[in-house]
């Protein structure tokens, strides 16, 4: 049995001899989400994840998600705004270099 990738490539060949060089544009763009769909979904999937476990970290600690009725109503200082963005800064940072290592 053939391995998908010789059959991808051998369906573009049979495209491209019966229907035109516009089509098999057409269906390359499609072949090539197609191969890159596993790695984008594994890609979402661990940021997701990192995501999960940062909020479960935030959660863990105490921290409000927002102004919601989720906040700790025994908090009467809202946390410092400069700490809240060097957080949120330092999360961008994480992300961006995970985003960085994946090929």
């Amino acid at each position: 049995m053939s391995t998908p990738q010789t059959l991808v490539q051998a369906a573009l060949n049979r495209l491209s001899a019966r229907l035109g060089s516009g089509l098999v544009d057409a269906a390359a763009g499609l072949a090539v989400l197609a191969q890159d769909a596993p790695e984008r979904f594994r890609q979402e999937w661990d940021l997701f994840r990192e995501e999960v476990e940062l909020e479960a970290q935030r959660l863990e600690r105490g921290e409000a998600a927002g102004t919601g009725s989720d906040a700790p109503a025994s908090d009467p200082v809202p946390a410092d705004p400069q700490h809240q963005i060097d957080q949120l800064r330092a999360q961008v940072a994480r992300v961006a270099r995970r985003l960085e290592e994946q090929p």
